[in-house]
Parts: structure tokens; C-alpha cells; sequence
């Protein structure tokens, strides 16, 4: 199987890819010569993910995917949410938005938080939604090298290091992008049954 990513994020297409395996080929903008930015400008990461999805598909009229993920903080009234990528302002800057976070926790106790992906999956011109959540804390300084984005200072519940300190193996098992991962693959693999059928 093959199915087209509406993204430009390679750490994202590579996490996925290492995900699903050999079962299914991930295909980005990057592999299509798609260079133009894709808009986000959703309120909500909901309303980002359909918009990545159906701007793409109106372009390829392909089946065709796009996540769109926010780190989301207790204390912080649910920020950076939505506007993860650009929290510090300006151009995507992941050291600038992790320094923005340690910043707005300092001398706050309750350090609670959660990623959540959302998926919108493009196919046969229907819109499916797709959400996984991981609860966590995030941590007082960055720890650890692997990862992306805030992969460094959030650490997964019961799991005693942060995403940067995992394998990528590893963080597929707990992340949210495995979560929304596994339901859109049980989804497209129950239509593949009926459609053989």
C-alpha cells in the first residue's frame, strides 16, 4: 500500500515510515517536487490537519493523510495547543519554543501535560478523523538528543525518560502519533476486507 503524507517534515514522515513498516510506503510533498507551504491556519489542530488534508487532495485528488499535533500544558491553559510549531513567534524554531515553555513553568509545580495528534485521512473524497493522546509531564530542562519539537523536555507517563531519551522503536510504542497511527491503519485494513470481499 501506498498513501500520500500532506507534509513537508521528514522527522515526521520518518517516524511514520518506521511506524508501518515494509507493509506500506509513505509518500511526501518532498517526493512530489511540492515545494509551496501548506496552510495552517486552523484554530484548532483539528481544523489544521482537515485543512493540510483537503488542501492536498484538491491538488492530487489522491487518498491522502495529514497530522497536525499539539503539546498541550495544564498550567499553561492547554498553550502552546495549536500553535506548537510557532510558539515562540516567527519561523518554526524548536530550541526557541522549548525555551518559551521552561520560561512560562518556572516556579509552577504542576507540570501536566499531553501531546495529541490528529489525523485527517483523505479517501474516496470522505474526511476521517483520527485522534491519540499521550499524557505526561514535561521536564525542567531538555534531556536527551533523539526526537523533535518537544520530544526533549516531555516525558510519557510511567515511562521515567523523555521522548529525545528514547529509539525511535521506542517512542512508537507510547507516542500519540502511534496512537492515531493505529487507528487509521485498523480503519484503512477494514476497508481493504470489504473491498476484496
Amino acid at each position: 500500500m501506498q498513501i500520500t503524507f500532506a507534509s513537508h517534515n521528514q522527522h515526521k514522515a520518518d517516524e511514520i515510515q518506521a511506524f508501518l513498516g515494509d507493509t506500506t510506503k509513505i509518500v511526501t510533498l518532498n517526493d512530489l517536487g511540492i515545494k509551496t507551504e501548506v496552510p495552517e491556519t486552523g484554530t484548532t489542530i483539528e481544523e489544521n490537519a482537515q485543512l493540510k488534508a483537503h488542501w492536498l487532495f484538491e491538488r492530487s485528488g489522491e487518498d491522502c493523510f495529514s497530522d497536525d499535533t499539539g503539546l498541550e500544558i495544564t498550567s499553561l491553559n492547554n498553550e502552546p495547543g495549536v500553535y506548537s510549531a510557532r510558539y515562540a513567534g516567527g519561523k518554526k524554531n524548536d530550541l526557541a519554543n522549548i525555551q518559551k515553555v521552561i520560561t512560562n513553568l518556572k516556579n509552577i509545580s504542576n507540570r501536566k501535560a499531553q501531546f495529541k495528534t490528529v489525523i485527517a485521512l483523505v479517501k474516496n473524497g470522505e474526511t476521517h478523523l483520527f485522534v491519540g493522546i499521550v499524557k505526561g509531564e514535561i521536564r525542567q530542562k531538555p534531556i536527551g538528543n533523539n526526537g523533535f519539537g518537544y520530544d526533549s523536555i516531555f516525558e510519557p507517563e510511567d515511562c521515567g525518560k523523555t521522548f529525545a531519551e528514547m529509539t525511535m522503536q521506542e517512542k512508537n510504542k507510547y507516542s500519540h502519533r502511534a496512537r492515531a497511527l493505529n487507528k487509521m491503519m485498523f480503519f484503512l485494513n477494514k476497508e481493504k476486507q470489504i473491498e476484496a470481499e
